[in-house]
């Protein structure tokens, strides 16, 4: 049973690996590899993820002004995110993974409302809202 999940964990973590070099030497804005966004491409409006590709590209190439203007959501989250697939990666290489957090369903439904909140503020076409906008704040 452990050498099964060690090989699952070995093929995610190369799957992972093609995929960050494969996001650090193309462009998802310039590139057919990476598919557009289906909430924007229907309705023209950006949804909370709407740039994280570019963001995470950009931080790739140490750009951590134009990964904030892409998509700060994904600049705020993302180390939380990495904790906990690291996290999933030890569980399958040693058994055990990192000390987890507890989390209140009061947390987890804030946070969920926040994410939600930031997909609807980032439409508006306020300042400073509308500086949420993929790349508003580079003056796209």
């Amino acid at each position: 049973m452990q050498s099964t999940i060690t090989k699952r964990t070995l093929a995610a973590l190369f799957i992972a690996a093609v995929g960050l070099v494969l996001l650090r030497a193309f462009d998802p804005a310039r590139s057919w590899i990476f598919p557009p966004c289906p909430v924007h491409y229907l309705t023209g409006c950006y949804c909370p993820g709407c740039g994280s590709l570019r963001a995470i590209h950009a931080l790739l190439h140490g750009d951590v002004h134009r990964a904030w203007a892409m998509n700060p959501l994904t600049i705020v989250l993302l180390p939380f995110v990495a904790y906990g697939l690291f996290s999933e990666i030890l569980v399958g290489l040693r058994g055990r993974g990192l000390p987890q957090p507890r989390l209140s369903s009061s947390a987890i439904y804030a946070l969920g409302c926040m994410i939600v909140l930031f997909g609807v503020i980032r439409n508006l076409a306020l300042v400073p809202f509308s500086l949420l906008a993929l790349g508003a704040m580079l003056g796209f």
